[in-house]
């Protein structure tokens, strides 16, 4: 999401960094280039110069001027800045201080994911709050919107509301909050239309639907990959109706991440939850402090952790991670792992929590990490018999073909397959012998085959 911002911000703090001692103009200089990034990355121009002019006052302190590593304090400013920016410490919790039946107002653009984000939002509620969650389509005017999160509710395991055909937005509005009461219903939540662009029936239409059921939250769903289109969409709601919260959707994209940075300042309302991908889990809480982190390079080591935590199959990982350490992993084992990385989510998102990584994202974007290689390497195991998988040195020629045609690659792609597995090996063998007192004093390098892995 952040990969252009946090490149160049990255090279510019490498800079302080390697100076020293710093004086105005140095300061001056390097606040020019945040400026650009950030223009670049489209953040909106007052958000811009607002931050930079914080940074700077901040900065040019004689405490900041005169320490003993200004590079770094000057970092900590920017990084302090952001996590302003973005909203303050801390992830903003949704509302849920009122009497059930809550209603949530989920309001947004047409194509913005704001139907997906509803049932992302009612799977969430249910299964980590235990709220008994009642799914309702407000939209009569997409067709097939009701049946589109009729699905979405089954696929999430929670009831929806039944359909009725010719009811106005706002009586299925109230026959929803009525059912609600009726069947013991912690929270409601309430999909909108949509529409293309902004226009005044849109905004009455929600209005109306606000006032009569009182939500205890009204989020506005926006497509962070739409840039200052968000940004305009964002003000335009909030102007219109009043926001309590934000959900970006498609924070795993390649946008340029200025509506990130821009919402709080223009909404004055937070950013609560992103949404990446769609699977039905895939909603999280928004941190500015992680985000920050990300930006600027220094990783999201707790959300990587969290993730791995909900993910991850800890009894089946201590296993693999056993095997390994005794030099007894098997392409039966690695498939496994192949399978329990994918359940992460996308590469891209994962490696973007790793400090540093900002460095090596050339190198990465050319290795081909990406979930297609995964899948492919998968499909290769799986065409193997259960004697090759354990022991892959009786993989010759004619076992090689049939495995190919079997798992619809190449033969070469079989080779690449079997030597990343030996590099890995020679490896895991390695750290077994060095042990962690070994390890310690030779560094990773200790591990490296003599050969160049091959990852694409």
């Amino acid at each position: 999401m952040f990969d252009t911002l946090s490149g160049k911000l990255t090279t510019v703090f490498d800079r302080l960094r390697g100076r020293g001692a710093l004086d105005a103009a140095d300061v001056a200089e390097a606040l020019r280039e945040v400026r650009l990034a950030m223009l670049d990355a489209d953040v909106a121009l007052p958000v811009v110069k607002d931050f930079i002019a914080a940074v700077r006052e901040r900065a040019a302190t004689a405490e900041v001027m005169d320490s003993v590593t200004p590079g770094q304090q000057v970092i900590k400013i920017v990084n302090d800045a952001l996590v302003e920016q973005l909203g303050g410490a801390g992830a903003v919790p949704l509302n849920l201080n009122a009497p059930a039946p809550i209603p949530i107002l989920m309001v947004g653009l047409q194509g913005s994911g704001k139907t997906t984000t509803s049932g992302k939002l009612a799977l969430r509620l249910a299964r980590r709050d235990r709220r008994r969650v009642l799914l309702a389509s407000l939209d009569t005017q997409r067709p097939a919107a009701q049946l589109q999160l009729a699905q979405l509710a089954t696929q999430a395991g929670v009831p929806s509301l039944p359909i009725v055909a010719g009811e106005t937005p706002v009586q299925i509005a109230r026959r929803a909050l009525d059912a609600g009461r009726r069947e013991g219903f912690d929270i409601v939540v309430l999909d909108t239309a949509g529409r293309l662009s902004i226009d005044q029936t849109l905004m009455d239409e929600v209005r109306q639907v606000r006032e009569a059921t009182s939500p205890a939250e009204t989020l506005l769903v926006v497509d962070a990959m739409t840039g200052q289109d968000a940004v305009n969409t964002a003000r335009a709601f909030n102007e219109a109706v009043g926001v309590t919260g934000i959900v970006l959707t498609r924070m795993d994209g390649d946008a340029r991440g200025g509506a990130a940075l821009s919402m709080r300042a223009i909404t004055g309302a937070p950013v609560k939850l992103t949404g990446s991908g769609e699977k039905l889990e895939a909603l999280e809480d928004f941190h500015p402090e992680r985000v920050a982190g990300r930006i600027l390079g220094l990783g999201d080591v707790v959300s990587l952790v969290e993730k791995a935590a909900e993910t991850i199959d800890e009894e089946e990982a201590e296993e693999l991670a056993a095997k390994m350490m005794k030099g007894r992993f098997t392409l039966e084992d690695y498939a496994k792992q192949l399978k329990q990385i994918n359940k992460m989510g996308s590469l891209s998102g994962i490696l973007g929590m790793l400090p540093g990584i900002g460095k090596l994202k050339d190198q990465l974007d050319g290795a081909n990490l990406d979930k297609t290689l995964l899948n492919r390497q998968a499909a290769i195991i799986g065409s193997m018999t259960r004697k090759e998988r354990t022991a892959p040195d009786i993989i010759k020629a004619s076992r090689k073909k049939r495995i190919a045609a079997g798992s619809g690659t190449s033969v070469q792609d079989v080779n690449k397959l079997l030597r990343q597995f030996d590099d890995m090996a020679v490896m895991m063998k390695r750290m077994n012998k060095l042990g962690q007192k070994g390890l310690m004093r030779h560094g990773l390098g200790a591990l490296m085959p003599g050969r160049r892995q091959s990852w694409h």
